[in-house]
């Protein structure tokens, strides 16, 4: 990693002692001579007037710190992909499967950054689109999800779903999940999908409540092309990471396929994939 002159700061809102936190932060920056570029949210935790927009904060930063929890994170990588800035994600709260250092550790994994011995992993992501009446009115690029679901009051949902146009099955479901291995976590293991390994280049197409049991979650590799065509009227949804969408009308296409943009996210150098799980699943050990 390259040397950090600049960091940036994303902060997740209404976190009780997150002023202490990022104040204490600003401080640690200020005596090694780090500049910084803070979002509204940390800004008004610190009490200081200057601000920028989630979406500008990574300019120029060799660094991104993000202070929250898995949805702060998320919220970071759609203004991060593509960038080559690594992640470090300080969880506020319980420990997060993406945020999995704790807000103690926060300070000693700074410190190995800035000495270059930190441990980054790599994360792929899926690219949207949203086609209506043969013409592309949505972008979209997502590190967990790309879900088609239903509102509270609609009807079970008709998506008929291929990969690299070979028909697959027309689902009468809640919904639909396209995750990434990253997302595997999230949604789709809810919804009764398998966690996949973060390496693995593979996307999972899991149902969500499918009317026949027999449907179930099936792994397709990330070279795929995965096509959706919807069948419902209103009140059926697209979501991206669970934080952005809109709308989908009959006749609607959405089209996943890997992103060349990646995250790269700061890992504690002795917390492996399978020791999160077994902490945030509550796995038993040997």
């Amino acid at each position: 990693m390259n040397r950090i002159a600049t960091v940036g700061i994303i902060s997740k809102p209404k976190i009780a002692r997150a002023g202490e936190i990022v104040c204490g932060l600003l401080q640690w920056l200020d005596e090694r001579h780090i500049e910084y570029r803070c979002d509204e949210q940390t800004s008004i935790y610190a009490g200081m007037r200057q601000s920028f927009p989630r979406e500008q904060v990574p300019d120029g930063a060799d660094m991104i710190i993000v202070l929250g929890g898995d949805g702060t994170l998320l919220s970071a990588a759609r203004f991060v992909a593509g960038r080559n800035i690594p992640l470090l994600a300080a969880n506020l709260g319980h420990l997060g499967f993406l945020t999995a250092i704790r807000a103690e550790d926060l300070y000693p994994q700074l410190e190995r950054a800035l000495r270059g011995e930190t441990r980054v992993e790599q994360r792929g992501m899926v690219d949207c689109e949203l086609v209506r009446d043969e013409e592309i009115i949505g972008r979209y690029c997502a590190l967990n999800d790309v879900v088609i679901a239903k509102s509270e009051l609609a009807r079970v949902i008709d998506l008929d779903t291929l990969v690299d146009d070979h028909f697959v099955v027309a689902y009468k479901a809640d919904g639909l999940i396209i995750s990434t291995p990253t997302g595997s976590t999230a949604y789709s293991l809810s919804a009764g999908g398998p966690v996949i390994f973060p390496s693995v280049a593979a996307f999972c197409i899991t149902p969500i409540c499918p009317h026949m049991l027999t449907n179930r979650p099936v792994i397709v590799p990330n070279t795929s092309t995965i096509r959706i065509l919807n069948h419902s009227e209103d009140g059926t949804y697209l979501t991206i990471d669970g934080q952005v969408g809109e709308p989908l009308r009959s006749g609607d296409q959405i089209l996943c396929r890997s992103s060349p943009n990646s995250i790269y996210l700061i890992r504690p150098p002795k917390l492996l994939f399978f020791d999160v799980l077994r902490e945030k699943l509550k796995w038993g050990e040997r």
